[in-house]
């Protein structure tokens, strides 16, 4: 079984590149099928989600043709089937993209229910809210989701929780549906905009996206585009707090300094030096952080996809700090794992009340999903000794070359393999 082994107490110097975002890409590459000609997609970050997304794709007769690491050409037009049941499908969270892709386009789909990491129910009663409005019928039978509708008709929409997913998924649907629709208390993540810029490029008519309240006037058909998907806004986080907790000198390029106001107050507040640029942020830390507290929430609020990060970091923090998960209520299932390193972590509710210890050490963790994975990689690189993190598959589901990209800024990680491989490493950093 592959896991990533990791000495800590070196310092990360140096550049490194963002690749693209993988909540947009999953939401625009399923968009581009509804386009009867080719959609060009650049900046496709390559990990497994994205692949399994573009498989799933294929299985339903949609042309998928690789141009480059980063770049596909999709075409919609040879679409045979709506039902998309693929084997893989059922793992991730973006299944259901795919639902308001082809309810828009053919008034027909058919999708197994969506998984992804567990770390909290993922109802999807917003998502059938926004279709029935629409006119579709939606039913769950046999672990599918059938939706369906002879004619979608624009309608008023209005979430009653703030929901990145129900809001791109009905925006999808919407944008082929006779008349208008206003979504109202729409999710403002940079995602939801770029997934509609990426729409209005194929000739949808969408207006306000960025905001609560998104218009889309329903269009006949799109067309074709050449699309470039943004930074994601997550890695690029991620890499400014393993800067931060390994008192580096880091800058991170191809980013949207604007996406990570959040995180870059948060991390100025506890001692870290931060310099904007215009695609890219640069993070400096050469003394002891200081405490802070954070509560998740919607964009712009602090990213719940970000919390267990700066838990990690805070751990060593000096003081006492205050997390408080407001979007998922399993979201601290790394603590434990973090504990076994010598964090002093209480849960209680959706609060974690952490006390900033000396140092960590090395230990064997295992990451419970994706978010808590890239955290334990951090609390590895912040540790004395060796770490060794167990259950990489879900690290791989969002981080694209994540042990390498480490690699390039001065961190002493590898992906094992095996105990040959374990040994050969820990010789070569002895």
């Amino acid at each position: 079984m592959e896991q990533y082994v990791i000495k800590g107490g070196s310092r990360l110097t140096g550049e490194v590149l963002v690749s693209g975002a993988k909540n947009a890409a999953l939401a625009i590459l399923a968009a581009a099928i509804m386009a009867d000609e080719p959609v060009t997609i650049e900046n496709v970050p390559d990990v497994r989600d994205t692949r399994i997304v573009l498989d799933a794709i294929k299985e339903i007769g949609a042309i998928v043709e690789r141009v480059d690491k980063h770049t596909y050409k999709i075409n919609g037009s040879t679409i045979y089937s709506t039902t998309v049941d693929y084997e893989y499908i059922k793992k991730i969270r973006a299944s259901y993209y795919l639902l308001g892709a082809l309810l828009g386009k053919l008034g027909n789909a058919e999708v197994a229910l969506p998984g992804g990491c567990n770390i909290g129910s993922r109802p999807i009663d917003l998502h059938i809210k926004g279709f029935k409005a629409l006119g579709a019928t939606v039913e769950i039978e046999h672990g599918m989701i059938h939706a369906q509708s002879d004619n979608l008709t624009g309608s008023h929409i209005y979430m009653d929780v703030v929901s990145v997913g129900a809001t791109i998924n009905v925006m999808l649907a919407a944008c082929l549906a006779d008349g208008n629709t206003i979504i109202e208390n729409a999710a403002k993540e940079p995602h939801v905009v770029d997934v509609a810029n990426c729409l209005n490029c194929m000739g949808a008519n969408i207006k306000g996206a960025g905001t609560d309240v998104i218009r889309i006037k329903g269009v006949d058909k799109l067309h074709g585009t050449s699309y470039s998907i943004i930074p994601d806004q997550i890695e690029a986080g991620t890499f400014m707090v393993a800067a931060a907790a390994t008192g580096g000198d880091v800058l991170i390029n191809n980013v949207i300094p604007k996406h990570l106001e959040a995180i870059t107050a948060k991390l100025v507040e506890m001692g870290c030096e931060i310099e904007e640029y215009d695609d890219a942020i640069r993070v400096r830390s050469n003394t002891k952080l200081t405490h802070t507290n954070i509560k998740t929430l919607p964009y712009p609020g602090f990213p719940t996809d970000m919390q267990p990060q700066m838990a990690v970091i805070l751990s060593c923090a000096e003081g006492t700090s205050i997390v408080t998960e407001s979007i998922w209520e399993n979201r601290f299932k790394y603590v434990d794992e973090l504990s076994r390193m010598g964090a002093t972590v209480k849960v209680e509710g959706n609060t974690a009340i952490i006390t900033g210890c000396e140092r960590l050490t090395g230990a064997q963790v295992a990451a419970p999903d994706l978010r808590a994975g890239a955290a334990l990689v951090i609390a590895g690189m912040m540790a004395e000794g060796y770490t060794y993190v167990d259950d990489i598959k879900f690290i791989e589901r969002g981080y694209e070359d994540f042990d390498e990209k480490l690699r390039g800024i001065g961190a002493n990680i590898i992906k094992a393999e095996c105990e040959k491989d374990i040994k050969l490493f820990e010789f070569s950093v002895s």
